[in-house]
C-alpha cells in the first residue's frame, strides 16, 4: 500500500468495516468476515489484508481490555503450536496463490466446517453433546490451530474457525470472548513480522489504522453492549449465523 485511499466512498466503507471489525471483537465474532469483504473492494485483495492488521489488533486491545479476567489459558497453550505451524503455512501460500482462488478455497472450507457444526447440534440426541477429550481433544486443537493459522495469514478469516471450536467446547460467552480476544492479539501480532516481510505492511498502513481509530471505539463499545443483553442460546446461534453469511460472503466474492 503505497498511498490512502481516495474519496469520501472509500472512506465510508472502511469506517464501517472498522466499526464491525470492533462490534466482532467484543460481541459477535462472526461478523468479523465482512470487514475483509470491505477492505478487499476499497484495496487490492492482498494489499487489504496487510491494511486490516492494525485495525483488528487495535480493536483486539479493546477486547483484552473488557474480557481479560474471562480467558482460558490451557485452550491458548494448546493451540500455539499448531497455530505457528498455520501461520507459516498460510505465509507460503499467501505469496505464490492468487487471491481468488485463496477466497474460494477459505469460504469453502468454513462453510463445509458450520454445516458440521450445524448439523451436530441439529441431529437428535440422547444426552448433552460433551467436549471432546483425550485423543479428540488433542486432534481438535491441531486441526482448528493449523486451520486458524492459515487463514488468518491469508485472509485475516480465522473467527469462523475459532467461534466453531471453541463453541464445541462448551465455552459460555463471556469465556468465548475472553478466550478469542486473548487469542486474536497474541496471533496477529505474530503475523505483523511476516506481513511486513511480504510487503502487506506500510507507513501508509499503520496511518489509515490511526484514522480509523474512533469507528473501531464506536464499534467496540457497540459490541459490549449488545453482548450484554442477549442469552447464550441467542448469542450462540447469531455467531453461528453471521459465520455463515461471512464465510458464504467469500465465496461469492471468489466468483
Amino acid at each position: 500500500m503505497t498511498a490512502l485511499p481516495d474519496g469520501a466512498a472509500a472512506w465510508a466503507m472502511l469506517a464501517l468495516a472498522a466499526v464491525l471489525v470492533g462490534i466482532a471483537k467484543t460481541g459477535f465474532s462472526g461478523m468479523g468476515s465482512l470487514p475483509i469483504l470491505l477492505f478487499a473492494t476499497v484495496l487490492p485483495a492482498k494489499e487489504s489484508t496487510g491494511a486490516l492488521l492494525p485495525v483488528l489488533i487495535l480493536a483486539d486491545l479493546f477486547a483484552i481490555r473488557f474480557y481479560s479476567r474471562h480467558v482460558e489459558w490451557r485452550v491458548l497453550a494448546r493451540l500455539a503450536p499448531w497455530v505457528v505451524v498455520g501461520t507459516v503455512a498460510g505465509a507460503v501460500v499467501l505469496w505464490f496463490v492468487d487471491d481468488t482462488l485463496m477466497r474460494l478455497l477459505i469460504g469453502a472450507i468454513l462453510l463445509v466446517m458450520l454445516a458440521i457444526q450445524v448439523w451436530n447440534r441439529l441431529r437428535p440426541r440422547a444426552v448433552e453433546p460433551q467436549p471432546p477429550s483425550g485423543l479428540a481433544r488433542r486432534s481438535a486443537a491441531a486441526g482448528a490451530g493449523i486451520a486458524a493459522g492459515a487463514t488468518t495469514m491469508m485472509a485475516n478469516a480465522a473467527g469462523p474457525v475459532m467461534v466453531l471450536y471453541l463453541m464445541l467446547s462448551g465455552f459460555p460467552k463471556l469465556r468465548f470472548l475472553g478466550t478469542m480476544a486473548w487469542f486474536f492479539f497474541a496471533v496477529n501480532l505474530f503475523k505483523v513480522p511476516f506481513s511486513v516481510g511480504l510487503g502487506l505492511i506500510s507507513w501508509h498502513t499503520l496511518l489509515m489504522a490511526a484514522l480509523l481509530i474512533p469507528a473501531v471505539a464506536v464499534g467496540a463499545l457497540v459490541g459490549r453492549a449488545v453482548v450484554h443483553r442477549v442469552n447464550q442460546r441467542q448469542f450462540e446461534i447469531a455467531t453461528l449465523v453471521l459465520s455463515g453469511v461471512g464465510a458464504g460472503l467469500l465465496v461469492l466474492s471468489a466468483l
